[in-house]
């Protein structure tokens, strides 16, 4: 046992043992030790510290934060899919700490920089839109279609930057509902600059919070950069830390999607086109065509009429006449 200590008589039996064999005995197993510092710093892998990027939120602000801004992204994109009419998928791509100067010497040059005052936050907050994918929401805004033409490098001109300012201040009102448990924001855009570099709101060393998301558009990708420097968030870090406010109601949530989306559909026009009926004809007899001559159909006068909204089937109606007009009965 590691208890028992030796006589004077078994140690010179080893000794004279020894002697005689000439190798050294085994040593002894030494004793449980206590585990001490030094020990324990040999058996764990030492972690890096860079003081240049100390990481001032902790992680339960930045996975608050994470959880808040994916519930923003998507209704984000619910709400820009209907300001552009078409589908918009906007999805959480990351969430990370740096400093000022890496975050504006990672941004393209123009860009669409965009300084927001955010009340009660303190100081200023920064919406970079990627122009790879703002060039394509302008070109949606002006009616363009959907082939993807070459991102311009180039400062946007006064009309493109009053078209923007739609999806930006979509942003803005967006973002103010998914803070609106932590606490309500007052935000407006300061200003816009095309060169992030001549757009100093904190020193370069300070440490922000990059928020980013990735934008698609058809076949077009591009990100929109949240920088919130960690002094405008410093005096909010409890509650951001609180959990309580994180409360997920799929009932509640979809309710609140499905009036958002009514709303903003609700004055939309759309085609609406009744078939009367449908035939084949050849070319011959379409070239040979006159005033007068009948095309007759397979389809019933009794049979219901098809009714497409935006090119696809939705009803079937009766057709006839409602105070001297042309009109159709919907029957199902």
């Amino acid at each position: 046992m590691a208890d028992e200590v030796l006589s004077a008589n078994e140690v010179e039996m080893l000794l004279s043992a020894m002697e005689d064999s000439g190798t050294a005995p085994p040593p002894p197993a030494p004793a449980d030790e206590p585990e001490t510092p030094r020990k324990r710093g040999k058996d764990k892998k030492d972690m890096p510290y860079d003081f240049k990027r100390p990481e001032r939120v902790g992680k339960e602000q930045m996975r608050a934060l994470q959880s808040l801004h994916e519930g923003f992204a998507r209704n984000y994109g619910a709400a820009l899919s209907a300001l552009l009419r078409t589908i918009v998928e906007v999805k959480l791509a990351s969430a990370d700490q740096m400093t000022y100067s890496e975050f504006v010497f990672s941004l393209e040059n123009p860009t669409c920089f965009n300084v927001l005052r955010a009340e009660p936050l303190e100081g200023n907050l920064v919406l970079d839109m990627n122009p790879s994918i703002v060039y394509p929401i302008i070109d949606r805004l002006l009616g363009g279609g959907k082939e993807a033409a070459p991102p311009a490098r180039r400062p946007m001109t006064e009309i493109e930057l009053r078209l923007m300012s739609r999806t930006t201040d979509l942003f803005l009102e967006e973002l103010k509902g998914a803070w609106e448990h932590v606490l309500s924001l007052r935000t407006e855009v300061e200003k816009v600059e095309s060169n992030p570099q001549l757009a100093q709101i904190v020193p370069p060393n300070e440490v922000i919070v990059l928020i980013s998301f990735e934008v698609s558009l058809a076949d077009v990708r591009g990100m929109f950069n949240l920088c919130i420097p960690y002094n405008a968030i410093e005096k909010v870090s409890s509650e951001l830390a609180n959990n309580s406010w994180v409360s997920y109601s799929p009932l509640s949530n979809d309710q609140k999607t499905v009036e958002s989306i009514g709303n903003q559909l609700e004055g939309s026009s759309v085609e609406l086109v009744v078939t009367l009926a449908e035939t084949r004809l050849r070319t011959a007899d379409m070239i040979g065509l006159r005033v007068g001559d009948i095309i007759t159909t397979d389809k019933d006068v009794r049979t219901p009429l098809d009714i497409s909204v935006q090119g696809v089937p939705k009803m079937t109606a009766q057709a006839g006449t409602f105070k001297g007009h042309k009109a159709i009965q919907v029957v199902s």
